[in-house]
């Protein structure tokens, strides 16, 4: 019996008081997951779990295990990540989540060069515009857009994208072209709705910040939905120029408002703290920040 593995199984199970939930956080089936909890139950003749059809909750020795197994867990990892920067090989998995547009061009565009380098670290990517549990879901690193809303994580801003408001030369041409962010009021406005507040945009007028109200007939959790929208023609958008600028740049969208310097919105890398960061995530985050700077 492998009996890292088994603490490792245990402690997953006792994050998610789930064996299902652990075992999908861990990549390995539930029967399996159940089996080595087993095992290690019987090495050390005790029950750490309580179980009903309903529930798994921790005994009150599985409590006190939990409260030592970790630590040790933190420090195996630890000492993988100062035997493979010794090697000077990284190696290892690396369970990491992301906004779906985000996720599937531009970040995928920046880890490849960093999985060319370092071919034995297997990245898991689960991309959503859901916002996920990292520490129950057993994520080792997310990568977010704004502030941190999470007190029990820790962020590193990985870079500031700038927010542009962008409509179709079709729609401007059929209901006006705004010259003051208050006119917005009058136009149909693409609402994205993963943002912290999708019903207000902020623009700097006169150097100071000023907020107002927005709302129309599309609303959709993913700036590439909104963005596509703004190009047939439906109306005004806010999102991350990231996404905007192959149609600025070929003339199916313009940019409105540039005056008035719309939002920027932070990219961070989140991530569990109270433990050491495997070398394997500390040097992906370093690579992403080299990366978006």
């Amino acid at each position: 019996m492998d009996t890292v593995e088994c603490m490792r199984t245990f402690a997953a199970v006792a994050a998610c008081s789930s064996f299902t939930g652990g075992a999908k956080q861990l990549g390995i089936s539930t029967k399996l997951a159940s089996k080595y909890v087993r095992q290690l139950e019987e090495r050390l003749g005790a029950q750490l779990f309580n179980r009903t059809t309903r529930s798994v909750t921790l005994t009150d020795i599985g409590r006190a295990y939990c409260e030592r197994c970790m630590p040790l867990l933190d420090q195996f990892d630890e000492l993988e990540g100062l035997v493979q920067e010794r090697q000077g090989e990284l190696a290892g998995s690396i369970r990491l989540t992301a906004p779906t547009g985000l996720g599937s061009r531009e970040l995928v565009e920046a880890i490849r060069p960093f999985q060319c380098a370092h071919p034995n670290v297997h990245i898991k990517m689960h991309l959503s515009d859901q916002h996920v549990s990292v520490i129950e879901e057993g994520f080792d690193l997310a990568i977010r857009f704004g502030g941190l809303k999470d007190s029990t994580l820790i962020a590193r801003k990985l870079t500031t994208m700038p927010l542009v408001v962008i409509a179709s030369p079709q729609y401007l041409a059929e209901h006006g072209n705004p010259s003051h962010p208050s006119a917005l009021a009058t136009h149909n406005c693409l609402i994205q709705t993963s943002s912290s507040d999708p019903h207000t945009w902020t623009f700097l007028i006169d150097g100071q910040p000023r907020s107002f109200s927005v709302d129309g007939s599309f609303h959709a959790n993913s700036p590439r939905a909104v963005t596509h929208m703004a190009v047939g023609g439906l109306g005004i958008a806010l999102c991350p120029s990231y996404v905007a600028r192959p149609f600025i740049d070929n003339g199916a969208l313009e940019v409105l408002f540039s005056s008035y310097c719309a939002s920027q919105l932070g990219l961070y890398a989140v991530y569990p703290p109270g433990r050491h960061l495997t070398a394997r995530v500390r040097a992906l985050i370093d690579h992403l920040s080299d990366q978006f700077k």
